[in-house]
């Protein structure tokens, strides 16, 4: 298994994930760019209560990202949503995308009483349920954990 290190990125003025745009870009996956837009803006920076991004790194190279944040489509600030994650390509299937997502779970937990998600992805959907994840059916989740 290669080894997985991964950061939170905190309070920094630059999101260390420009080497991911043009990988995830021609892949089809603009929200890696947007990410990188929206936390230059301050759109979101994953800094209020319980958020969090992360990005790993496999022998010190940029290996992929994942953040967390209040659900937005939820009432309240007790349910946290698993967004934008991305692993590059060459690394995928050696524990990046676990260690990203397992970062967010062990962050959100005191914060948040269940996390959400989104994807309509088959590999991604199985990949959320061996996880922890479980399957549901709302309109703006396709994914739930309770954390309790």
């Amino acid at each position: 298994m290669t080894d997985v290190r991964v950061e939170r990125v905190w309070g920094e003025d630059e999101l260390p994930i420009a080497g991911l745009i043009p990988v995830a870009a021609a892949e089809g996956h603009g929200f890696v760019a947007l990410t990188h837009d929206e936390w230059l803006s301050g759109l979101n920076r994953f800094q209020q209560e319980g958020e969090a991004f992360f990005v790993a790194y496999t022998d010190g190279a940029l290996a992929g990202m994942c953040g967390l944040n209040i659900d937005p489509f939820i009432a309240g600030p007790d349910v946290g949503r698993i967004r934008h994650l991305y692993v590059a390509p060459n690394v995928r299937r050696l524990g990046v995308g676990r260690a990203l997502v397992e970062s967010c779970i062990n962050h959100g937990r005191g914060s948040f009483r269940r996390l959400r998600l989104r994807t309509f992805d088959p590999v991604a959907s199985a990949f959320y349920v061996a996880i922890g994840f479980e399957e549901v059916e709302e309109r703006t989740a396709t994914h739930s954990m309770s954390m309790s």
